[in-house]
């Protein structure tokens, strides 16, 4: 292969992770090229709920996830735009006495840590927040400095602001060939080679295929997270709303439309890049929806959609150094909660990068932790 771009680093994929990586790495005055086969927010990034939240992390994720709401609560500082953020909370709703003992337990749990911003709450604080909630619902837990963004408002703005910093972004062909030889590596898309110290791989669901051609292993599975949204309706909700027992992401937009998410599963094919909704996914989820907000009958679907997404089996991400090769490093595997986390881990990645060592510890979502069992990859 012959060299044809050089720089700094290299970052496969330009969604808000590799975006948020490329950012940092241009204020520690690294030069960055991004490979993107298609365009930043095409798959998971800008196809997502656009939940803002510390509730219900994985305690694994809590630090990085207080850390990255203090850049979301200055957003506007941090990229130039809003993002459509609006800190509206974020509430998890028991429907049974036995679910208050689960969520009274993660509390617990949570305090134990060190961590106070989730807060458990009766039936009647419950109403207060939600007056529409079915009667069944006993309690909850509750955020209140959490809320929701537009993700591909999000998306462009982090686009945009990589871009006026000098980012290079290279869009429309996928990477075919990685190769490394005397400490640089040499990576072929199209008929372009891009050459670096670095590589970043932020590829999303197709993060296990560039690991394995960086000779990293990692157990991904591509799934097609499904989103709906509704007719416009009045004002009736601020929070955004889960469900101990899950199955549910709901939120009312500043427009008026609903849009309902809760991990429901559509049928993704990801050698085709493709994710289509499933009849029934959408069925079950407005059964779900219609269950705790028995008001919402007779509401119209107005459109529904899905995004790619990569689900790591312990649902946590890979994020930090290759376990094979010096300089290079991964964030992917994000499991439809990545889009809150992404102002933070393109700060750790480049503090790992730049300095050899983060301010948060990231030894959790090492990719390590899978053993290094030789390549495959799960469709």
């Amino acid at each position: 292969m012959s060299d044809s771009f050089s720089s700094d680093a290299i970052i496969i994929g330009g969604g808000l992770h590799g975006t948020s990586t490329a950012l940092y790495l241009r204020k520690m005055g690294l030069s960055v090229n991004v490979i993107e086969k298609h365009f930043p927010g095409r798959f998971a990034s800008g196809m997502n709920a656009g939940g803002v939240r510390r509730l219900g992390r994985d305690l694994a994720e809590i630090p990085l996830s207080v850390a990255a709401m203090k850049i979301w609560h200055s957003i506007e500082n941090f990229i130039g735009d809003d993002c459509g953020f609006h800190k509206v909370g974020q509430v998890k709703i028991a429907e049974t006495e036995a679910e208050m003992r689960e969520l009274e337990a993660r509390v617990n749990s949570v305090k134990a840590q060190g961590f106070l911003h989730e807060e458990l709450i009766g039936n009647n604080e419950l109403r207060d927040l939600i007056p529409v909630v079915s009667q069944n619902c006993v309690g909850g837990i509750v955020c209140r400095d959490d809320g929701a963004a537009n993700p591909m408002k999000t998306t462009k703005a982090f686009w945009r602001r990589a871009v006026e910093e000098n980012v290079n972004y290279y869009l429309g062909e996928k990477v075919t060939e990685i190769k490394k030889s005397k400490n640089i590596w040499k990576v072929r898309a199209g008929f372009d080679t891009f050459s670096s110290p670095i590589l970043i791989n932020c590829a999303g669901a197709w993060g296990d295929v560039i690991a394995s051609m960086m000779g990293d292993y990692a157990p991904l599975k591509a799934e097609a997270l499904t989103m709906i949204v509704t007719q416009r309706l009045p004002e009736f909700i601020q929070p955004v709303v889960g469900l101990t027992s899950g199955g549910l992401s709901f939120k009312q937009s500043p427009e008026g439309t609903l849009l309902i998410g809760g991990s429901h599963q559509g049928k993704p094919n990801r050698d085709l890049e493709t994710a289509e909704p499933d009849p029934l996914t959408l069925s079950n989820s407005a059964k779900i929806v219609t269950r705790v907000f028995p008001s919402l009958t007779n509401v119209n679907v107005a459109r529904a959609w899905c995004g790619l997404e990569g689900k790591m089996p312990d649902d946590i991400p890979v994020i930090g150094s290759s376990m094979t090769q010096e300089a290079g490093y991964h964030a992917f595997g994000f499991c439809g909660h990545g889009f809150q986390l992404s102002p933070i881990v393109g700060k750790l990645l480049a503090e790992l990068i730049v300095d050899g060592k983060t301010s948060i510890p990231l030894d959790a979502f090492s990719i390590s932790r899978f053993g290094g069992e030789q390549n495959h990859y799960i469709n």
